[in-house]
C-alpha cells in the first residue's frame, strides 16, 4: 500500500515528523517498507510560461521557445518535447540550476542556437518516469512561482507492507484512523457531502446473485465535458501513490479507492444494454478485460452482465466493451460489496492480481459503498461538469454482515499481556479506533465497527489494546514452563546429524518450496501428479512435488546463472504422492552437486566432481547406521539419469534411493552444465539403524594374502568382494581392491582385479597352510561365478 504523505496529513497530522511517524506506523504492526522523498533537490526549478514556439531552423525535432519566468524579459529555450506549444505552463530549469539527477544546466548551443535552461519532463524532476513530453501545470500556476509550491512538494511516499486481515487499511482512511488513535490526534478529513440529484436518469440493476453480491450502489452522470482533465493535485496524489493518470473518471474512481478504500468502476452508461446483473459465470462464456486479454470465464467467477453477456469480472477487472473512454459523455457509477468469500482466489485461477480484488478478497466495509459514490461524483462533477442522477442502493439486506459485539474481559487482556493497563485508558484505546465500548462487571462489551471486519473474537480485541498501547511499553516477563525430556533412541539416526555431516563435507543446506511447476514435476518423476492445487500461487507452483530433486536443480541453475561455478546442495524435506483422497507423506534426503570437487586453490590441480565423488558422500550419510553391508549401489536406469553413470541403493535388498549423472538433455533444458550429480534416499527407509553389538577383538595376528585375476568388464567390484567373503567366510575379515588395469596385456573386454585378503582366526594363529586353503576356495569360487583367471 503506498500512499502520500501530505495526503495523510490531510487526514490527520500528528505532531511527528516524517521518520517518527514511519516509526509509529511499524511499530502499530503497519510495517514501513520504504519511504520513497518525492521532489527533493527542485529549489531552482520554477514555473515557466511558454510565449512563443518556433520551429528550430537547424533540427527537424526541436522547437526554440520563448519561456516567461515572472519578471523580465522572457529567456530563449531549446526544446525537443513534442507536446510544448505557445500558452503552456510548465516546469523551467533556469541555466544554473542542478536538477535531482545531478546534472548541473548552463547556457549551451544546441544546433547553433542558445539554449538558457530546459523545459522538464517528470523523469528529469524524479517526479515519474514519463519522459515523452514536458509536464503541463495548471493553467492558473503564476510564472516565476516556484515549481515546490505549485506542486505542494516535497512529499514523502509511504509504502506498508500490511497484514492480509487489515483490509481495512489499505486506504488512507484506514491509516488515518489508526495514526489518530495512537497519537490521540483528532480526525480532520475532507467531510463527503451528499450530491443532490439534478436530472431522474437511472440504469436498472437486478441483483440475481445476492449471495455474492448483496450490494451494488449505483448512479447516473451526463453531459460530462470530453476536453476536462484531472487536475494536477490529483495527478500527483496517484503518482505519488503508484497510479498513473489516464481519464478524468478513471483518475475519479482510483483516488477514491486509495482514499476510502472501496473500490469503484465507471461503465460507459451509452454502451450498457439493458439492466446490470451481477451473476456466476455460465461455462464457455468469454470476456475480453480491458488490458484487451480475452478469457474464459469459469463457472465460478462472478461477472457483471447486461443483455449483452458479461461486462466485467466482478470485484477485478472491467470489460473493454463499456469501458470509458475520450468521447464518453455519459458515465454509470458502480460501488459494489462483495462478499470476500466468492472472490478468494479467483483472481489468480486467471494469473491476475489487481487493486480491487486485493481489497476485495481481503474485505472492504460494506457500508461504504454510497459514501465513495458521493466522493467520485463529487470529484467528477468538479472536474468535468455535467449533472448528476440519483444515488441508488441497491441491496438485499439479509446478505449483509451485521454489526457484531464482542466482551473483553479485563482479566482475559492482563493475562495475555502479562500486565495490567489502566481501565480508562483502554476504554480510549478502543474508542479512539472507532469501536464503541459499554462498561460491563469484568471488562467492556465492545460493538464493531462494519469497517474492523477482521475483529471477530476476544483476542483480536486484545490485540488492539496491545498495539496502540505500544508492545514496547508492556514490560518484559521471562516465562517458566516445564520442558520434558524428548525420548532417545538408537534405532534411528537423527536427521540433524544427517545434515550436520552433510555440511561438514562442504553442503549448503537449502529450502525449496512443496509446490513446483507440473510439467517440471512430470519431467523429473515420470508420471502425472494427482495433488494438483485449486488456487496456485502461480502456474510455476501448481502441483505438490513427488520428489526434491526439482526444487534443488532450479535453485542450482539460478546460482549458475549468477556465475556460482561450484554447487552442493542439500535438502531435508518431505515428497508427495497419491491421490487428495489417500495422500502419502515421504520424508527424503537429497543432494545436488556440480563445478569441482574443491575450491580452486594453488596446493592441487582443478578437478571436476564424477559419480564416485557424489557416491562418496552417500556412502558416509549412509554408514551412520551402523549397515553399511547391507547397503548396495547396483546399475540401474532412471528416467532423468545419464545411462551408465546411474545407480539405485538398496538395503536388504529393497529400493532406499538413487544416485547418479543428470541426463545432458535435462541438465540443457535446465541451463546447467553436464556434469550434474544427484542423490536422493527414503529418510525412514535409509537411515534406520543397527543398534551396536560389541565382538571380542582378536588377539591373534592377521594374515594378509594378494591376488589378481582377470575378469570380463561388466563383472563389478562388489560382485568379486562378495564372492571371496562367502568363499571362507569364517577367516575373510577383509577385502580390499588395490588396483583395476586394463591396457597392453589384457585382452580386450576385459580387466585385472587385484584383491588384498585381510585373514584372522579369533582362537588360534592362522599357518601358511590355512592360508593357502583360503585363496584356493577363493580362486574357486571366483572361476565358477565370473569364470576368472588367475594373472600372472
Amino acid at each position: 500500500m503506498k500512499f502520500s504523505e501530505k495526503w495523510l496529513r490531510d487526514w490527520v497530522d500528528p505532531s511527528l515528523d516524517t521518520e517518527e511517524l514511519a516509526h509509529r506506523l511499524t511499530m502499530i504492526g503497519h510495517e514501513v517498507d520504504a519511504l520513497e522523498p518525492q521532489g527533493l533537490g527542485l529549489d531552482g526549478v520554477i514555473v515557466g510560461e511558454v510565449l512563443d514556439v518556433q520551429q528550430h531552423p537547424n533540427a527537424d525535432r526541436l522547437s526554440v521557445c520563448q519561456v516567461s519566468t515572472g519578471s523580465g524579459d522572457a529567456v530563449e529555450v531549446v526544446c525537443g518535447a513534442p507536446n510544448v506549444r505557445a500558452g503552456m505552463k510548465s516546469p523551467f530549469a533556469p541555466a544554473g540550476t542542478r536538477l535531482p539527477n545531478g546534472l548541473k544546466l548552463r547556457r549551451s548551443k544546441i544546433r547553433g542556437i542558445l539554449s538558457n535552461g530546459m523545459l522538464c519532463s517528470a523523469i528529469e524532476l524524479g517526479l515519474g518516469d514519463e519522459s515523452d513530453g514536458i509536464v503541463e501545470l495548471p493553467v492558473d500556476a503564476e510564472p516565476g512561482q516556484l515549481l515546490t509550491e505549485c506542486l505542494d512538494l516535497p512529499d514523502y511516499t509511504f509504502d506498508l507492507d500490511l497484514t492480509p486481515n487489515r483490509g481495512d487499511c489499505f486506504c488512507v482512511l484506514g491509516i488515518a484512523r489508526d495514526v489518530s488513535a495512537v497519537t490521540s490526534t483528532p480526525m480532520k478529513g475532507p467531510a463527503v457531502k451528499a450530491v443532490p440529484a439534478s436530472i431522474d436518469d437511472e440504469h436498472p440493476v437486478e441483483l440475481v446473485h445476492p449471495e455474492g453480491c448483496p450490494r451494488f450502489a449505483a448512479r447516473v452522470v451526463r453531459n460530462i465535458d470530453i476536453s476536462a482533465e484531472s487536475p494536477i493535485w490529483m495527478k500527483e496524489r496517484l503518482r505519488r501513490s503508484g497510479l498513473r493518470s489516464i481519464h478524468p473518471v478513471v483518475d475519479v474512481t482510483n483516488y477514491v479507492m486509495l482514499e476510502l478504500g472501496q473500490p469503484l468502476h465507471a461503465y460507459d452508461l451509452g454502451l450498457l444494454n439493458g439492466p446490470v446483473r451481477p451473476r456466476l459465470a455460465k461455462m464457455g462464456e468469454k470476456l475480453t478485460l480491458l488490458d484487451e486479454k480475452e478469457v474464459e470465464l469459469l463457472p465460478n467467477t462472478l461477472v457483471i452482465t447486461d443483455d449483452s453477456g458479461p461486462i466485467g469480472m466482478a470485484g477485478i477487472m472491467g470489460g473493454l466493451s463499456t469501458a470509458v473512454t475520450d468521447k464518453t459523455t455519459d458515465v454509470f457509477f458502480e460501488a459494489a460489496f462483495f462478499t470476500p468469500e466468492i472472490l478468494a482466489g479467483v483472481a489468480r485461477q486467471y494469473g491476475m492480481h489487481t487493486d480491487a480484488s486485493m481489497r476485495f478478497e481481503r474485505g472492504v466495509d460494506p457500508v461504504n459503498q454510497m459514501r465513495a459514490i458521493e466522493r467520485a461524483t463529487e470529484l467528477l462533477l468538479a472536474i468535468s461538469g455535467g449533472e448528476a442522477g440519483p444515488l441508488i442502493d441497491n441491496s438485499v439486506e439479509v446478505h449483509l454482515p451485521k454489526s457484531a459485539s464482542l466482551v473483553l474481559r479485563k482479566s482475559r487482556l492482563d493475562r495475555v499481556l502479562g500486565t495490567e493497563i489502566e481501565a480508562g485508558q483502554v476504554s480510549r484505546i478502543l474508542n479512539d479506533l472507532g469501536l464503541e465500548t459499554e462498561p460491563e462487571d469484568d471488562g467492556w462489551r465492545v460493538k464493531i465497527p462494519s469497517f474492523r471486519f477482521d475483529i471477530d473474537v476476544e483476542d483480536a480485541l486484545v490485540e488492539e489494546v496491545a498495539r496502540i498501547y505500544g508492545y514496547d511499553e508492556i514490560p518484559e516477563a521471562t516465562a517458566i514452563g516445564e520442558t520434558p525430556l524428548a525420548t532417545a533412541t538408537e534405532s534411528r539416526i537423527d536427521l540433524e546429524w544427517v545434515a550436520n555431516t552433510l555440511v561438514a563435507r562442504d553442503y549448503q543446506e537449502v529450502i525449496t518450496y512443496s509446490f513446483i511447476d507440473a510439467e517440471l514435476n512430470t519431467l523429473i518423476t515420470g508420471e502425472d501428479s494427482k495433488l494438483v492445487l485449486s488456487n496456485p500461487i502461480s502456474s510455476e507452483m501448481s502441483v505438490m512435488r513427488g520428489s526434491v530433486w526439482p526444487g534443488l536443480l532450479v535453485a542450482a541453475s539460478a546460482n549458475v546463472a549468477r556465475q556460482q561455478d561450484r554447487v552442493r546442495f542439500f535438502e531435508v524435506g518431505k515428497t508427495f504422492h497419491g491421490s487428495p483422497d489417500k495422500p502419502v507423506e515421504i520424508v527424503r534426503v537429497a543432494g545436488i552437486v556440480l563445478g569441482n570437487v574443491v575450491d580452486e586453490q594453488w596446493g592441487s590441480a582443478t578437478q571436476a566432481v564424477d559419480f564416485f565423488d557424489i557416491k562418496s558422500d552417500v556412502t558416509t550419510i549412509l554408514g551412520m547406521t551402523g549397515a553399511s553391508d547391507e547397503i548396495e549401489f547396483v546399475a540401474d536406469e532412471h528416467l532423468i539419469l545419464q545411462p551408465g553413470q546411474a545407480a539405485k541403493i538398496l538395503r536388504h535388498g529393497e529400493l532406499i534411493g538413487f544416485v547418479g549423472k543428470l541426463h545432458p538433455d535435462i541438465a540443457r533444458r535446465l541451463d546447467l552444465d553436464k556434469g550434474v550429480l544427484l542423490f536422493e534416499l527414503d529418510a525412514e527407509k535409509a537411515f534406520a539403524a543397527n543398534v551396536p553389538v560389541a565382538r571380542t577383538v582378536s588377539k591373534f595376528p592377521t594374515i594378509r594374502r594378494d591376488i589378481a585375476v582377470v575378469v570380463k568388464d561388466e563383472v563389478t567390484a562388489a560382485d568379486l568382494v562378495g564372492a571371496v567373503e562367502s568363499a571362507a567366510p569364517e577367516l575373510v575379515r577383509g577385502v580390499r581392491i588395490f588396483d583395476i588395469y586394463n591396457g597392453p596385456g589384457i585382452e580386450a573386454g576385459l580387466k585385472s582385479v587385484a584383491l588384498g585378503l585381510i585373514l584372522q582366526e579369533t582362537s588360534r594363529t592362522l599357518t601358511d597352510e590355512d592360508a593357502d586353503t583360503v585363496m584356493s576356495a577363493v580362486l574357486r569360487k571366483m572361476q565358477q561365478d565370473f569364470g576368472a583367471e588367475l594373472r600372472d
